[in-house]
């Protein structure tokens, strides 16, 4: 009895231990897949989330200070590397609303010229802190209404004297009838003139949206709007004496004139509508048109009009003030041709090589 015992509990023994292995062997399964899904839920996406993306991109502090004391003024922070230094301006009016963005003149040193509104921070940066000096550039006027006054002076006040009014000349000799021709023809050219000029830049010219001091303004106006008064009284006197050749050298350069004017408009047309490609844009070609055909002679044939226009108007009235203008004028329009002609010339355009600025062969 006792042998047969012995195998029962020997096989009872084995029972419970294979009992209890299987038992802890499906515990710790249980156990392993629940860690697992623990860590899958952790971890959530593979992919690497938004924030963190964000979190590597590198912002910009810009700190201002006053040009004449070093004194720091604000601290622009938070600009992203696409900012550019419009933004830092409107960021810096809000922080110092006194400071109109149009006024606000930011160099690299203290010496140094004043950067373009549309500089990228990102290539100003030697490291993540920009520090920038602040001028105040004094009250501003847009583009628009620099040229819209400037033009629209001269208009008004040539016809003013054209009436002859009796706060102006002698009233006896006001009342006098008979006019020479050349000053009505006169009249007309003036205000065609002027009149061209104010409906382009409404229409024609694609001018920035930049701003000019208002002193630059005043300057302008003064040197136009003086220059007519002086023009127009001489013309309009009632003691204005004609050109010497009479009705030839009138109607030559009369013709000279609408010529001039016409090619003018032309080319400042081309140049508003010139093609673009890539970043660069190309330099205006001749067309069909023959006034554009003065581009293969120079670079900057608008300026070679108007000076035009004033020799032909000088020859037209035989007044030695329209000579003045005119003279003063080929000076001026020749220094803008040749700066313009030099900004040709970094942008690489090797026609403009070849070609003079203004004049052939003389500029």
């Amino acid at each position: 009895m006792q042998r047969r015992q012995k195998p029962g509990a020997l096989e009872q023994k084995r029972e419970r231990e294979a009992q209890g292995g299987a038992f802890s062997t499906s515990h710790s399964d249980s156990r392993s897949f629940f860690s697992l899904s623990q860590l899958v839920l952790s971890a959530g996406n593979l992919k690497a989330s938004p924030a963190l993306k964000h979190s590597k991109t590198t912002y910009f502090e810009v700190e201002i200070l006053d040009v004449q004391s070093k004194k720091q003024i604000c601290i622009v922070d938070k600009l992203p590397p696409s900012s550019t230094l419009l933004d830092v301006k409107h960021k810096f009016h809000k922080a110092c609303p006194q400071w109109n963005p149009s006024r606000v003149g930011l160099q690299l040193e203290r010496n140094g010229p004043y950067l373009k509104d549309s500089i990228n921070i990102q290539s100003l940066a030697v490291s993540s802190i920009i520090t920038l000096y602040f001028t105040d550039l004094g009250q501003q006027v847009g583009w628009t209404t620099f040229f819209l006054t400037e033009y629209t002076g001269p208009l008004l006040i040539y016809l003013l004297f054209y009436i002859r009014l009796s706060t102006i000349y002698d009233q006896l000799e006001s009342k006098k009838n008979f006019r020479h021709p050349v000053v009505h023809l006169a009249c007309f050219c003036h205000c065609l003139h002027y009149s061209r000029h104010l409906l382009e830049t409404l229409f024609v010219h694609r001018l920035s949206g930049g701003h000019t001091p208002l002193k630059n303004m005043i300057k302008g106006c003064a040197f136009y709007w003086g220059f007519t008064s002086w023009i127009a009284y001489y013309i309009n006197h009632p003691w204005y004496t004609p050109p010497s050749f009479g009705h030839r050298q009138v109607s030559f350069a009369a013709l000279a004139f609408l010529m001039c004017e016409a090619g003018n408009h032309f080319i400042n047309v081309a140049l508003a509508h010139q093609t673009h490609s890539g970043s660069k844009a190309c330099f205006p070609s001749p067309t069909y048109n023959p006034f554009t055909w003065l581009f293969l002679l120079v670079s900057c044939p608008n300026y070679t009009y108007e000076v035009g226009s004033w020799i032909s108007f000088t020859v037209m009235t035989q007044t030695l003030p329209v000579g003045i203008f005119a003279f003063l004028m080929v000076i001026q329009m020749s220094l803008w041709a040749q700066k313009k002609h030099k900004l040709y010339l970094k942008r690489c355009y090797p026609e403009v090589r070849r070609k003079a600025a203004m004049i052939p062969i003389i500029f």
